[in-house]
């Protein structure tokens, strides 16, 4: 704090907030950050981001993956609504009942998403969620899946499925690189909007939270909009590493 190393250097903290105020220096502030060490980073990126700015014809691309653990929490208390002067609240506390993994697939053209809760997070749950893919989209086109290294989606009963249906074609993220994934940004939007306000007697309730939280979403969908290219992302990554060696 400005206090503390006020203290230890003998100044006003008035005088230590101006020192960091001119050097634009925030110790409060901390950033977290993970570069990715996958020997394929390159070309992981290059085939991902190949897909969100220039797609196959002929094809789909969605952004899948699990949002599991989902908690069903209920409060230990009712919570105040929000009036005037006053915003909502709710316990700091709460009940556990149960949880629910929601496995989805967002079509990056249009926003709209695939969506099914289920109890678990195995391969078996990941097979169901690839058939309910299949048979949500059309017959002629080929689908191009772009998801984490997670190990259902290499299990060998996968990968023998997928042998069995060639239009499904999976394209993989760097590893420490779920940024790369858009379907990602679609979890922080339900969990904010719906599933971390939210009060919850049943894993039944949550659920049938979020299938409302997605058939509002594909009322109206509208697609994330990806700018940067491949050159970008990689010499950004770049300059990261260098500042990092520059460090250490």
């Amino acid at each position: 704090s400005a206090r503390s190393l006020a203290k230890a250097v003998g100044l006003s903290h008035t005088s230590v907030q101006r020192i960091w105020a001119a050097h634009g220096l925030k110790p409060h502030l901390t950033k977290t950050f993970k570069l990715s060490n996958d020997k394929q980073f390159v070309e992981k990126v290059t085939d991902v981001v190949g897909l969100y700015l220039d797609p196959p014809d002929r094809a789909l691309v969605f952004s899948v993956d699990e949002k599991s653990q989902i908690q069903a929490l209920d409060r230990t208390q009712p919570g105040l609504p929000m009036k005037k002067g006053r915003a909502g609240t709710m316990t700091h506390d709460y009940k556990r009942h149960g949880t629910t993994t929601l496995l989805a697939a967002l079509d990056v053209a249009t926003g709209r998403v695939i969506g099914e809760c289920m109890k678990r997070h195995r391969h078996q749950e990941w097979l169901k969620f690839l058939r309910l893919i299949d048979r949500s989209t059309p017959k002629g086109f080929d689908l191009h899946l772009i998801a984490d290294n997670y190990a259902i989606h290499k299990h060998p009963a996968v990968k023998a499925w997928l042998a069995k249906h060639p239009r499904f074609h999976m394209h993989f993220t760097p590893t420490s690189a779920s940024w790369l994934n858009q379907v990602e940004r679609f979890f922080g939007l339900i969990t904010g909007d719906r599933i971390r306000c939210g009060v919850f007697k049943s894993v039944a309730q949550l659920e049938a939270a979020i299938q409302d939280y997605l058939d509002h979403h594909n009322a109206d969908p509208k697609p994330f909009v990806w700018t940067k290219s491949a050159t970008d992302i990689l010499e950004k990554v770049a300059r990261g590493r260098q500042a990092l060696e520059s460090q250490h």
